[in-house]
């Protein structure tokens, strides 16, 4: 009895001997508001701490909370370092309706996690536009960066459970405004300077990792690089993560990026404008989403729109070293890099039931453009200098593919590539569509090749102009522009000017599809299909 009282004492107490906070169902909660509160007040509800610089004077126990109050703005980070059980949220302060701010300028993050379990963040806004380089730099982290949240694994224990609600991450710059980057800089494979981050969450240790994390409900707005990107390790990659209703609109690099995850689940993402460049501190290049190196990924109802960017920046694609990623039910509109992506070294990659309007409309060499746009385009391509491989076993499927008249349809297939299932589709292109080489540094060099395993029929063509050099060709499909109406009406894609307006993404097959058989094969792991 005398050790459990002393445990109940220790909650209440903290490290200067001064009790803070009030009891909460589990732990206790801590309260600040940055227009009544006191420094000197005891962190209460009704008497808050003003500064978050009072976290300092507090030992944080599971169960225990932070609460910010409504229309506040506080100037620090909140430093969750060995810690378990905590939540960061917000309280109804007076009449105000608007979130508490944490503004982090020349700040690592509002929020900074390390090694720790439990964790629950929602209802918050952070912003940091700019501040340039930070007095704090982690000593595993090899270049400065500023994020919203951070969140970083570097001991060798498995850690649980990061999940962030209802954020807003606005603003977000490592540079103070008026910096121009060096236009070489976009040419980088992901940037080399220091950038600004929505969410970045980071596997530094060769043992350590993080299990179950989701991100839902939140917006990301104005970033000067990606506004979620997790980094894991090949061999122990992030697990379980379910990003889910969140916006991202105009960040300078990718909307999203999942490298070396599994159990991956991003549905009902609306992404916009990634690889924006409306500002000179943003990197300018970037696709809605993409993975690399994870495995079990269903990408699935989402939109993504006006990615931009000289190369990339497709609406979502699978970059190299991939398995089992499933890419449905999206809407791929007016995306510079294109519509299907699909790198070398992956095995079973799906896209399928998709909507794309309008991708690919990059032309190379102009606009500083260094890549071809592609409606279609599967690359051996695993790493420069690395020998080109695959893709093997690609699935596309249901998918209606619109491009206008002012693009001209842009098809690259590797000769590394094997087991290419292609049906079902409708393929509707205005222009006649022409072969490019897949152009990821060093090119595939092109020529006659048979690629194996090929079963490319049952697809719907306005006419028969698939470009003949391509190592692919359609057999037993349909030509005919007559079903143009049908496809217009029973899809219910776009409007008199050729643009959706509608963001439903379960599309139906249309009535005229729906004897046509789809097959569906099984694959392994060497490339070579099974039930043919």
């Amino acid at each position: 009895m005398k050790k459990i009282f002393v445990l109940i004492l220790s909650i209440f107490i903290s490290c200067d001997g001064v009790q803070y906070g009030e009891k909460n169902e589990i732990g206790n909660s801590y309260y600040f508001n940055s227009i009544y509160g006191k420094n000197s007040n005891l962190g209460t509800k009704e008497k808050p701490f003003k500064s978050l610089d009072y976290l300092d004077k507090i030992e944080l126990y599971n169960g225990d909370k932070i609460l910010l109050s409504n229309g506040s703005t506080f100037l620090n980070t909140i430093e969750l370092v060995n810690k378990n059980g905590i939540e960061i949220s917000n309280y109804q302060a007076d009449s105000i309706n608007k979130l508490p701010t944490i503004n982090s300028k020349g700040k690592i993050a509002s929020v900074f996690i390390e090694n720790s379990s439990n964790i629950n963040i929602n209802n918050i806004e952070i912003t940091a536009n700019g501040g340039g380089a930070n007095e704090f730099l982690h000593k595993k982290l090899k270049s400065d960066l500023r994020s919203g949240i951070l969140y970083l694994v570097t001991d060798k224990k498995e850690h649980n459970n990061l999940e962030i609600t209802n954020v807003s991450i606005k603003d977000v710059f490592y540079e103070n405004q008026g910096f121009i980057r060096d236009k070489k800089e976009v040419k980088t494979p992901n940037g080399t300077q220091n950038y600004g981050w929505g969410i970045r969450i980071l596997n530094l240790s060769e043992n350590g990792n993080l299990e179950n994390i989701t991100i839902q409900d939140s917006e990301f707005i104005n970033i000067s690089h990606t506004a979620i990107r997790l980094i894991g390790k090949r061999n122990n990659q992030f697990k379980n993560i379910n990003i889910l209703k969140n916006k991202v609109f105009k960040t300078g690099g990718p909307g999203m990026v999942f490298n070396s995850t599994t159990n991956l689940l991003a549905k009902n993402n609306d992404i916009n404008y990634t690889g924006s460049n409306d500002d000179p501190r943003k990197w300018g290049r970037g696709s809605g989403l993409w993975t690399w190196g994870s495995s079990y990924g269903l990408i699935t109802n989402n939109s993504f729109q006006n990615a931009n960017g000289p190369a990339d920046s497709a609406g979502c694609h699978i970059d190299f070293n991939c398995n089992d990623i499933i890419v449905e039910n999206n809407l791929s509109r007016n995306n510079a890099g294109g519509f299907i992506e699909i790198l070398g070294t992956n095995f079973n990659c799906s896209y399928r039931n998709n909507v794309s309007i309008n991708d690919g409309y990059r032309i190379k060499g102009k606009k500083n453009a260094f890549q071809e746009g592609k409606t279609f385009w599967l690359s051996g391509y695993s790493g420069k200098g690395n020998e080109r491989k695959g893709p093997y076993n690609s699935y596309i499927y249901g998918n209606y593919i619109y491009v206008g008249k002012e693009i001209i349809p842009k098809i690259a297939v590797d000769k590394k590539a094997k087991g290419v299932f292609v049906a079902n589709n409708i393929f509707y292109f205005e222009n006649d569509p022409v072969m490019v080489l897949g152009d990821q540094y060093k090119p595939d060099s092109g020529g006659k090749l048979e690629i194996e395993n090929v079963f490319f029929e049952n697809n719907l063509f306005l006419k028969n102009h698939w470009p003949k050099n391509v190592l692919i060709q359609p057999s037993n499909n349909i030509y005919t522009n007559s079903f143009y109406q049908a496809f217009l009406d029973d899809a219910g894609l776009l409007d008199d000017n050729g643009y959706s307006v509608n963001h439903t993404y379960n599309y139906p097959y249309p009535k005229f599809f729906s004897n046509i058989k789809i097959d569906y094969i099984n694959g392994d792991s060497n490339g070579l299909w099974k039930g043919f």
